[in-house]
């Protein structure tokens, strides 16, 4: 009895097209590269950062831009004592939960301190740009106290 043909093809998994980053994100990217935030307004009035396409509780379209500040407030944080290859950072640093001045939904980003102890619940940070900005969430380079 003969072997039966076994069939195959060389494949490399990849994903082969881009994605628009449509009119909300892109307009979110946009700001950051020219050194401004922006969040969007939901439908009971609060403002989202970073901004939403729809609303979260009633699914409706959003499309009223708002500029919040650069400086907030730290609602919540994980230390990060020892960042590993893959971290954005090489010294310890802390993600953050951040309400911006004039947001009501905060954000996560990075906050550079020189220790632990520095960062606590309701500090105060400030944004801290990269010199050089391309319309990426690192254009924002972190946040750090005031």
């Amino acid at each position: 009895m003969s072997q039966p043909e076994i069939l195959n093809q060389e494949f490399t998994l990849g994903y082969t097209y881009t994605r628009s980053t449509g009119p909300v994100v892109g307009r979110f990217l946009t700001a950051l590269k020219l050194r401004s935030i922006v969040g969007i307004k939901a439908t009971d009035g609060r403002v989202i950062v970073p901004p939403m396409e729809y609303d979260p509780d009633t699914a409706e379209e959003l499309s009223e831009f708002v500029e919040v500040g650069q400086e907030g407030e730290i609602v919540s944080f994980a230390w990060v004592k020892q960042p590993r290859e893959a971290h954005p950072m090489d010294t310890p640093f802390a993600w953050a939960m951040i309400r911006l001045d004039g947001a009501d939904v905060p954000m996560i980003h990075r906050v550079a301190a020189r220790d632990e102890a520095d960062i606590a619940t309701g500090a105060r940070v400030r944004a801290v740009w990269a010199e050089e900005t391309r319309g990426y969430i690192d254009d924002i380079r972190h946040f750090e106290l005031v």
